[in-house]
């Protein structure tokens, strides 16, 4: 099938700003879907038939019209956070023809005369502002599509409780448009003031001094994480990541989450790696959900509930870890049947009944036993002594392909 739906990218300049393709399809489209926003820069010379979007938004109203001449509108770059990217896991490529103009963000790296591919691109349109945390470190430079008016305040205060009040924040409105308006400010004095809806921040993060840094690699300090005691310490939950080994998309269980440390931390080495958080301790939940946003990851999901019934119908994980409840009837045999083939599964004990546990599954299903010992040098006296922790036993599994 030729194309039929044509994407046109439009920005503040309008009409008058588009290509000749582009104005050509607008021009010989039957249906017209957009936006309010973008509908009205059209102007009257454009006969098609306009259509809103309907709320909630769906993709109905194009793939009802298969095979017609339809137009969608969108802002600047459909494929950059719009809405081509949503239309292009429906329809096939061969069938659409999308036409792009300079993205917002493409705009403001001209504004601000930042190298584009040294920015890191994000959106909080729709998203939670905890989410740009993660990004957060000295030198970075952030460009942030904002979900209204009230996002620059939102992004001023969580940089001021992150640590990054120096930051200096730059809000661009209506950029492209006749009503391009610019506001600097810094993160620690910024008043919220009036702002357009659409607009897009840009921040250069500066840090304060005693701000702590945090890696995006394994291993955070413990004090990045609020915890009553339950929780993967660094050097141990370093070692499991490493096994756990992430890979951009795939889904982990943090059966027994605890305060969520390792399902955190794996969300954290890629924006696309998602986790579930499976904890029944109501204190521990709250933790979670405290820990997850301060961290950057909100969109990881807690579960709430005691494995192994908690555990049915969830969606099935490239990877599970169990830090708690290994030697619960069922909780061990669960995970290895929901795990996908291939799949990695690993589990730490500390009491030898839990050790016995995973060395009795190791005997029937094979895998790898690791004994973890840590030791810090501690004061005694007017000397230092080597204190030992709790040792840990790691069992490390990979499901086979044909499982």
């Amino acid at each position: 099938m030729s194309p039929w739906l044509t994407v046109v990218g439009i920005g503040e300049n309008g009409f008058n700003g588009l290509g000749k393709n582009a104005r050509h399809a607008l021009l010989n489209a039957s249906r017209i879907i957009g936006g309010q926003r973008q509908l009205d820069l059209l102007p009257a010379c454009i006969r098609g038939e306009r259509q809103l979007w309907p709320s909630p938004f769906t993709l109905d109203p194009v793939l009802a019209r298969r095979g017609e001449p339809v137009c969608v509108l969108a802002s600047g770059d459909p494929m950059f956070f719009g809405v081509g990217a949503s239309l292009v896991r429906q329809i096939p490529a061969d069938e659409m023809l999308i036409l792009p103009t300079p993205s917002s963000c493409s705009l403001a790296a001209a504004r601000m005369g930042w190298p584009l591919q040294d920015v890191v691109t994000l959106s909080v349109v729709a998203r939670p502002v905890a989410a740009l945390s993660v990004q957060l470190f000295s030198g970075a430079r952030l460009l942030v599509l904002s979900n209204d008016g009230r996002s620059p305040a939102a992004i001023a205060t969580l940089l001021r409780e992150r640590g990054f009040g120096p930051s200096r924040l730059t809000v661009l409105e209506h950029l492209g448009g006749e009503a391009e308006r610019r506001i600097d400010g810094i993160a620690s004095d910024w008043t919220d003031c009036a702002i357009a809806d659409l607009n897009l921040i840009a921040i250069d993060c500066i840090a304060e001094p005693n701000t702590p840094r945090l890696s995006r690699l394994a291993g955070l300090p413990d004090s990045a994480f609020k915890h009553d005691g339950q929780l993967t310490k660094r050097d141990v939950r370093a070692i499991t990541l490493a096994r756990l080994a992430p890979v951009p998309g795939e889904l982990l269980w943090d059966v027994g989450a605890g305060s969520g440390s390792i399902g955190i931390e794996w969300m954290r080495a890629h924006p696309s790696c998602r986790a579930l958080a499976i904890e029944a301790d109501n204190g521990r939940q709250l933790l979670i959900e405290h820990n997850r946003d301060a961290l950057g990851v909100p969109g990881l999901q807690l579960v709430r509930g005691r494995a192994p019934h908690a555990l049915d119908g969830l969606e099935r994980p490239d990877a599970i870890f169990i830090g708690g409840g290994v030697t619960r009837e069922g909780v061990l045999d669960s995970c290895w049947a929901a795990l996908k083939p291939g799949g990695r599964l690993i589990a730490n004990a500390v009491t030898l009944q839990s050790e016995m546990t995973l060395m009795a599954w190791r005997e029937q299903h094979c895998g790898e036993l690791t004994r973890i010992h840590i030791a810090q040098a501690q004061p005694l006296g007017d000397f230092d002594t080597w204190r030992q922790a709790l040792p840990i036993t790691l069992l490390d599994m990979t499901k086979p392909l044909d499982a």
